[in-house]
């Protein structure tokens, strides 16, 4: 019963007494954060091996009286769209934190603190049930990833850590007001219990546009999405791993919980816009990618354009769905989760990749490298193979997503499913041009002849996220298994008037 607040609290509390280890004591801080790291994601593996997969019910609830004046509660529970996510979550921290293992030289202890209190914070997120509960994890996770970007980021870190804090915080605001006007109207914070509430068209309008704020900021969507770029370029590599891995997930994860079951009226209404807008992510961010000439600034609209599949699957379902017939929607609804998860080990990689470039020769400039498969062979087929994932190749993970919300999408409207496909031929191109000039052809600058191929811990590190990226592209069925059912449930509340 208590396996969700240990998943919470004991990176907290852990992350807390490596702060108090100090900088001085480095090594032990270092070895510590990566034990708390592997046991929690092993004892979140539990979530997977216990769970329930023929329910869409609420499991491992636990619930405890908090403010209880105002009826709010300290409410946790997860369900098939929450526990992959939180297993991604666990998954991805073990290898920043390895990542940042010699790299991080600058207060390493506070480095590697920062990480594991984030972790536990985002599990809260995933897993909170009580919307003022969820709202201060929300906003409480922003913390950690500011001083992240500020603290250990590049030359411009600080004006890109307070305009990621900005903007996430704005639009977290109008969500504030959102759940404070259905508490009034229903009495509960309880977020299941707001699924169930019935609220006129103009209440579900204003709320549907103000859930939107708070997640379309988040996911990024076109066109707030201009905070994301100058994050990624600014931040550490595990700071990148971890925004684009994991907290873009959380907008995605809030349409999921917050706009199609609370007002799924609204939504129907409103569809169209998002979908237009996802597929201007897809379409010209991907265009964007094209011209970029540092990597990491690339993978970053890369990521926008990739996540438009999320609200592309997520807002299909509406135009997709015809009585009797929902299995484009449902196919939709599925590839936009299997897309996040995916995204979520792509993206890790990618910057990972950058990361390991970058410690070598402390740049990310496409035009610094040439050849690098000369001088690091290992590396190249390591990059090669998360590139063609990035790509969208048949038989890794970053096809399944994607083809699942084309198929759902082309039910709705074969046009739109045309205008996504682009992004095969957009990815391709942006992804093998930056392949070419970094990796191939005659070694142009001479430091790149004394790169040194990577080690056993960046070797580690990579192969099992190729493991992971090779895993789900052949062999999807393990996560669509678990969130069948629960993606279904979510349908049926998407698809029911409430007026």
């Amino acid at each position: 019963m208590a396996l969700l607040n240990i998943l919470i609290w004991l990176p907290i509390f852990s992350g807390a007494v490596v702060i108090l280890l100090g900088n001085e004591r480095a090594n032990t801080a270092r070895w510590i954060s990566v034990i708390v790291a592997i046991l929690v994601f092993v004892i979140s593996l539990s979530l997977y091996t216990e769970f329930d997969s023929t329910t869409h019910l609420m499991q491992f609830e636990e619930k405890v009286a908090w403010i209880s004046q105002f009826g709010i509660y300290y409410h946790l529970g997860v369900d098939g769209i929450s526990m992959p996510l939180i297993i991604l979550t666990t998954f991805t921290t073990i290898l920043v934190i390895i990542a940042g293992w010699e790299a991080i030289q600058t207060r390493p202890a506070h480095y590697m603190a920062a990480f594991l209190i984030m972790e536990g914070l985002i599990i809260g997120v995933f897993s909170a049930l009580d919307a003022i509960l969820f709202y201060a994890f929300w906003e409480a996770s922003l913390i950690p990833m500011l001083l992240i970007i500020g603290v250990w980021g590049g030359a411009n870190r600080v004006y890109a850590a307070i305009k990621f804090f900005l903007y996430t915080f704005l639009g977290s605001v109008f969500m504030l007001v959102s759940v404070v006007y259905m508490y009034n109207k229903g009495g509960s914070f309880s977020i299941l219990d707001m699924h169930n509430l019935s609220l006129t068209a103009t209440e579900q309008a204003w709320i549907f546009w103000a859930f939107f704020m708070a997640f379309a900021v988040k996911v990024p969507m076109f066109p707030v999405h201009t905070w994301l770029p100058d994050a990624h370029v600014q931040a550490p590599t595990g700071g990148s791993v971890i925004l684009a891995a994991i907290m873009l997930k959380m907008g995605g994860y809030g349409f999921f919980r917050f706009s199609l079951p609370i007002t799924p009226d609204a939504s129907w209404q409103f569809s169209e816009v998002v979908i237009i807008l996802s597929l201007i992510a897809i379409v010209y961010i991907g265009f964007v990618a094209l011209v970029q000439r540092d990597m990491k600034k690339l993978i970053a609209y890369s990521s926008i354009s990739h996540m438009g599949f999320v609200t592309l699957g997520v807002f299909a379902l509406f135009v997709a769905y015809k009585p009797g017939a929902a299995e484009g929607a449902l196919l939709g609804l599925e590839g936009a989760m299997v897309q996040m998860i995916s995204h979520g080990f792509i993206s890790a990689a990618m910057f990972l990749v950058v990361g390991v470039l970058y410690d070598r020769l402390h740049s990310r400039e496409i035009s610094t490298y040439g050849g690098v498969v000369n001088s690091m062979p290992k590396f190249t087929g390591f990059a090669v193979l998360f590139a063609m994932a990035n790509a969208g190749l048949p038989g890794t993970s970053g096809f399944v997503g994607e083809f699942m919300v084309i198929l759902g999408v082309m039910q709705a409207n074969i046009w739109y499913a045309v205008l996504a496909s682009t992004t095969l031929i957009v990815g391709a191109a942006y992804t093998l041009w930056m392949v070419k000039r970094v990796f191939w052809g005659s070694v142009t600058n001479p430091d790149v002849n004394g790169l040194a191929d990577v080690n056993i811990r960046e070797f580690g590190v990579l192969a099992v996220l190729a493991v992971a990226v090779i895993a789900m592209g052949l062999y999807p069925q393990p996560v669509i298994e678990v969130i069948h059912v629960s993606i279904e449930h979510l349908l049926n509340q998407a698809l029911t008037s409430k007026l």
